[in-house]
């Protein structure tokens, strides 16, 4: 396989910091560059981090890479308005994907949520809902919406909501199996580790859709290692037959 580049924005976030760690540590990325607002804890010799407010985000702050990961994401709460909240997971994520179009990137992954639908009655699905249409509107070489169920994890900030959430879903997790598994609660590191892989073993088509239950059925892919063949095997030519093709019989 190739050799590939990354660039991953929200790369101190939730999930992006287990992207970043799992870009890095994979042997398919060579360079990982990484925009952000302030300086992340992670280092490693693949790394390249560029301070940035997305404010004053230019097509030249990127890097030429084969794919680009927004991993942008708030809360309301967090957010402190309606505004803001739309800003960092609506305006910021599209503004980014329209100049890694014009940089020439190819491929542009993305964290949207279950139930986004821009007619939605609720605001987040709302806006969600909304950056997928125009998202897809740009026309992007080949766009990857992975949209995930609640996100659980061990969080460094504390949101009750989320934390009653979380704690009804690891109750939920086990019971919620066929065709409620779909359903599932996704931890963090496993929504970067799928970001990752269908990056890597994905479709290539215009537009992807990653759905909770794809998320949750990324698994590590087991390379097979061919096994030697015995002494006694080797010189056993009626197991070995079909194996060498007869040069005279071939001619």
């Amino acid at each position: 396989m190739t050799k590939r580049t990354a660039i991953v924005v929200g790369a101190t976030g939730f999930t992006g910091q287990f992207l970043v760690k799992q870009l890095c540590e994979s042997d398919e990325y060579t360079a990982i560059s990484i925009i952000a607002r302030r300086k992340p804890d992670f280092n490693h010799p693949k790394l390249d981090v560029r301070v940035k407010d997305f404010e004053q985000l230019e097509e030249k702050d990127l890097e030429i890479a084969d794919d680009l990961f927004c991993c942008l994401g708030t809360t309301i709460k967090k957010a402190k308005s309606k505004e803001n909240f739309q800003k960092v997971d609506f305006e910021y994520p599209l503004q980014i994907a329209s100049l890694a179009k014009k940089r020439g990137i190819p491929n542009f992954h993305v964290i949207s949520a279950v139930g986004s639908n821009k007619k939605s009655p609720f605001f987040y699905s709302q806006v969600k809902g909304k950056l997928e249409e125009e998202l897809i509107a740009l026309n992007m070489p080949s766009l990857s919406i992975f949209k995930p169920s609640l996100i659980i994890g061990g969080r460094e900030e504390f949101r009750l909501g989320e934390r009653l959430s979380e704690g009804l879903f690891k109750v939920l997790n086990p019971v919620l199996t066929g065709p409620f598994k779909k359903m599932r609660a996704v931890e963090g590191h496993q929504l970067a580790f799928a970001m990752y892989h269908y990056a890597l073993h994905g479709q290539r088509n215009k537009v992807n859709i990653y759905q909770n239950i794809d998320i949750l059925n990324a698994k590590q892919i087991e390379v097979k290692e061919e096994q030697p063949i015995s002494r006694e095997d080797l010189f056993n030519w009626e197991k070995r037959e079909g194996i060498f093709v007869d040069k005279e019989k071939k001619d």
